[in-house]
């Protein structure tokens, strides 16, 4: 283009179609250089030499490094899992630019430090960060995303090495951040698998949760999220949403969270969220509701828990409609007398009623909460009498002549056969 100008016109500064042709020229955008790094180069100087939108390879090898600010935009990738050491030092690299792309490194031995948190990766005031297919071990925490947006955390495989929950940070955490995704990640030995604190707008989908001290996820004060196709299992408790409204959960996993205090999903002051279609196997408590409102539970399946609900009497104006409950010592306890809460079309194995018009719903409402949980929720000492045939019969007596349990929490429709879900 600006051949063919000069070629007709002769070259004037003045002249304004001369300017356009200077400016066209001149914004082109500069070829980007690929660098090749070895462990005989020092990582740091190159990225500190290199430009804007560069990409680095960075070969196979042990790099033993400081902590890395990346301060404009760069891909690094890692060839064959390179590894990056700080050997307790510090933390490895700490974004500070937009557009940052990380993929395929190995992370190791992050330090622990009480006034700072150390991370393999963290991101701080930052757009469009992409961290992929990485791995970490060993290390405080994991990722950490601090006041940025529009990030995506996928593919990576976090291992900690778990020891008491204050001196261990976690997997993936989020501070102040919105429209970020997180997908396809493995996160275990942590303090929390995946954390959510002020943070809008998000989405937590195929990721794996396991082993860690608290919770395999843990939301406060977060905001029009959504989390889908997750399995947490194994963890201190299942996951927690605190303080949050508009929450969708969906397609989830939460098994095998065993303790004193464990729950598949605790959820505490949470308002106008949605939980469907998701499974609770094998925990001490499949739901625990504390000051949740205007939640619909529909269409989950509620499987050899302890208790598959407890609900405090603080919970009001909930729908509990088309879900499963198999094989739960408890399918619901509340410490209540007054229930604010629908509960209809739901299939409870425990249900001995009749269905005289085979129209699949039952002629009999069912009460879900036994006289014996009711006992065990005012006296826990009682629980040592558990299968015992004197709790069988003030069980039956209950059923009969309900005194008791809360009038308002029963079924009113309960199905005969279980949905298939």
């Amino acid at each position: 283009m600006k051949q063919i100008i000069t070629d007709l016109i002769p070259f004037n500064l003045f002249n304004p179609l001369h300017l356009w042709a200077i400016f066209f020229v001149f914004s082109l955008p500069i070829q980007a250089k690929t660098w090749e790094i070895s462990p005989k180069n020092s990582l740091k100087q190159v990225i500190i030499q290199a430009n804007a939108y560069d990409t680095l390879l960075i070969k196979k090898g042990l790099y033993r490094t400081g902590n890395i600010i990346i301060d404009k935009p760069l891909t690094l990738i890692g060839q064959h899992y390179p590894v990056l050491d700080i050997q307790f030092k510090n933390e490895i690299f700490t974004v500070t630019s937009s557009d940052v792309i990380i993929k395929g490194i190995e992370f190791r031995n992050v330090g622990m430090t009480s006034m700072i948190d150390w991370a393999a990766i963290k991101v701080l005031e930052a757009s469009n960060v992409q961290i992929i297919n990485n791995r970490i071990r060993n290390c405080y925490f994991g990722i950490y995303l601090s006041a940025s947006d529009h990030c995506l955390v996928q593919g990576n495989d976090i291992e900690g090495n778990p020891k008491e929950e204050q001196n261990t940070g976690n997997g993936i955490h989020a501070w102040k951040c919105d429209s970020i995704l997180i997908q396809r990640n493995h996160t275990q030995g942590h303090r929390d698998g995946i954390y959510f604190e002020f943070v809008t707008n998000s989405t937590i989908q195929h990721n794996d949760s396991q082993g860690n001290i608290r919770y395999g996820l843990h939301f406060m004060f977060s905001h029009n999220n959504g989390y889908f196709y997750n399995h947490f299992h194994k963890n201190g408790a299942g996951v927690a949403v605190m303080y949050t409204k508009f929450v969708t959960m969906k397609h989830n996993v939460f098994e095998q969270n065993w303790g004193g205090a464990a729950y598949g999903l605790l959820l505490k002051d949470i308002s106008d969220s949605h939980i469907e279609q998701n499974m609770f196997k094998t925990n001490t408590v499949g739901v625990y509701m504390e000051g949740c409102s205007r939640s619909v539970f529909t269409k989950n399946q509620f499987i050899e828990n302890g208790y598959a609900l407890r609900v405090q009497a603080n919970c009001d104006d909930n729908s509990l409609t088309y879900n499963n409950f198999r094989g739960n010592t408890f399918d619901v306890a509340t410490n209540g007398e007054v229930v604010l809460n629908r509960v209809s079309h739901n299939y409870w194995d425990k249900y001995e009623g009749y269905d005289l018009n085979r129209d699949g719903i039952g002629d009999v409402p069912f009460r879900p909460v036994s006289l014996y949980a009711t006992v065990i929720e005012r006296i826990p000492q009682a629980m040592m009498l558990l299968r015992s045939f004197t709790v069988s019969l003030l069980d039956r007596i209950e059923k009969i002549i309900p005194t008791l349990t809360p009038e308002g929490m029963k079924d009113e429709k309960p199905l005969l056969k279980p949905l298939k879900l």
